[in-house]
């Protein structure tokens, strides 16, 4: 029997940009692979959810769960997950702050599940039929899972060691990461593996940030020319580099896009998106009423926006008056 550390990776609510970055690592991966045996990686590998089962308990190093919690089945996997390992990692946006599942979380599950499946442009569905948790026919019993009414982050449902955040994480990151959980100098519990400074830290753009932005309009991308040498707020694009943690290497904004803020905050704000509406407005150069309202209201779907990846694990975590 092989000595050598065990690793599992899981996939929960996410688009699956996670597993691809363990692809990412390239080369690099056959040292990884040389150096742990890996016995759970359903979207890379045959390995059914009896195999894990049968595993003594702690058996398991590390799991790098990616993906929010919105279903009965995911919570199942992970709690067998923690209860076979010794260290869990909420790996990327969704596991870390929710992501962009946790955006669910404006609606209630009932209106999503009618849009889905009767009322989206593509959908013919006269019966009106949805998917059941259960299904007999002819003496066979089929099941599904269930959906949650509230999608939570990884840490809202088990006990979580440390947090490698990005949508997805770097090939930089991951591969650190292992390398330390490898060599035994993992950092303390809680740690998010990645450096605590706002991205402006890291941004190539810094030097042409001014000290007052005093923002008079917002734009958007596409329906303009964004200048490449130019701090994106000082050309009136929301970026959300001020709230939001480095470590990306800034690879949106090298290629000429606003930060959307998948790292997450630093470790010095509470509510990422609130951090950054505090910033924004402290920006706007109007002082009149309605030229205030008239600026914000050009920011698209604010809670998109400043809540694009951490609605679930904010102060505000899902509209209060939703039904299941």
């Amino acid at each position: 029997m092989s000595a050598k550390p065990k690793v599992a990776f899981y996939w929960c609510a996410s688009c699956g940009g996670c597993e691809e970055s363990v692809v990412d690592l390239a080369e690099t991966i056959l040292d990884v692979v040389a150096k742990v045996d890996i016995v759970l990686w359903p979207v890379a590998m045959d390995f059914k959810r009896k195999d894990v089962e049968a595993m003594p308990d702690g058996s398991i190093l590390a799991a790098l769960i990616n993906g929010a919690i919105r279903s009965s089945e995911q919570e199942e996997m992970v709690r067998l997950l923690r209860r076979k390992s010794q260290i869990v990692i909420a790996y990327g946006a969704c596991a870390h702050q929710g992501g962009i599942p946790g955006l669910g979380n404006q609606f209630s599950r009932s209106a999503m599940m009618k849009f889905a499946y009767e009322d989206s442009p593509s959908t013919q569905n006269p019966e009106h039929t949805h998917p059941m948790p259960e299904f007999a026919d002819q003496g066979r019993l089929a099941t599904l899972p269930t959906l949650w009414n509230v999608v939570r982050t990884l840490d809202q449902v088990i006990d979580v060691e440390y947090y490698l955040p990005g949508c997805p994480p770097t090939p930089k990151l991951l591969g650190q990461a292992l390398e330390a959980l490898l060599s035994g100098q993992a950092p303390p519990k809680g740690t998010v593996l990645a450096p605590d400074i706002a991205l402006c830290e890291e941004c190539p753009r810094k030097d042409t940030k001014p000290t007052d932005l005093a923002i008079r309009e917002f734009k958007r991308p596409h329906l303009a020319l964004v200048d490449p040498e130019t701090c994106l707020l000082a050309q009136g694009f929301l970026c959300m580099g001020p709230a939001t943690r480095g470590g990306c290497e800034a690879v949106c904004i090298r290629g000429n896009m606003p930060c959307s803020g998948c790292f997450g905050p630093t470790s010095r704000v509470r509510d990422q998106g609130a951090k950054m509406l505090s910033s924004v407005c402290s920006a706007i150069a109007a002082t009149d009423d309605k030229e205030i309202q008239d600026i914000v209201n050009m920011i698209p779907d604010p809670v998109g926006t400043l809540y694009r990846y951490g609605l679930a694990a904010s102060l505000l975590r899902r509209r209060a008056d939703l039904q299941a």
